[in-house]
């Protein structure tokens, strides 16, 4: 656990790292942010989401769940289709597949810290990141955010409820 002052943020690797109520305040956190990260279908697909995943960090004020980045690699049981073009795109990667901050607690760097943890296991794999943002329903900070972090728009899609950018930062070798 690293602790950055006012919030600490933990790595976990499973579901299984929580209790049963920090579960549903991850659920409730994620669910309370869309359309900027997508939609879960039921407790169960995030406890399914979390499982299948990489490698994942909770950002916490005192034992307040404030913070979730979300993460795959290639080569992952994944079925977004957000996922599935980089899979088609990259031989290796670090899908950022959302990362959620409770709204009082935007804007005060948890994001960085978040996108500095797995940006440096990215680069000790020499591995890219990549994500989607929304472009419609837009999402401008998190657009302005990825820019300024450092990312690039390798590519767009439309879908039928909305329209994403792809972006990806190379590994700093």
């Amino acid at each position: 656990m690293k602790n950055f002052g006012a919030y600490s943020i933990q790595k976990f690797y499973s579901y299984s790292f929580f209790d049963s109520q920090s579960l549903k305040t991850i659920y409730t956190l994620n669910q309370t942010n869309t359309p900027e990260v997508g939609f879960l279908d039921s407790m169960d697909y995030l406890k399914e989401l979390l499982e299948e995943s990489y490698i994942n960090f909770c950002a916490k004020k005192d034992n307040e769940i404030i913070g979730l980045m979300v993460c795959f690699r290639e080569g992952s049981n994944y079925s977004s289709r957000n996922y599935k073009f980089f899979s088609d795109n990259e031989n290796h990667f670090i899908y950022i597949d959302r990362v959620v901050i409770k709204e009082e607690y935007r804007r005060k760097g948890i994001a960085n810290h978040l996108y500095s943890l797995i940006e440096k296991i990215a680069t000790e794999l020499g591995s890219p990141l990549c994500c989607e943002v929304n472009t419609f329903p837009e999402n401008k900070p998190s657009t302005e955010f990825h820019k300024k972090f450092g990312f690039v728009d390798i590519g767009k899609n439309d879908f039928e409820e909305n329209s994403v950018v792809y972006y990806k930062k190379s590994a700093i070798l």
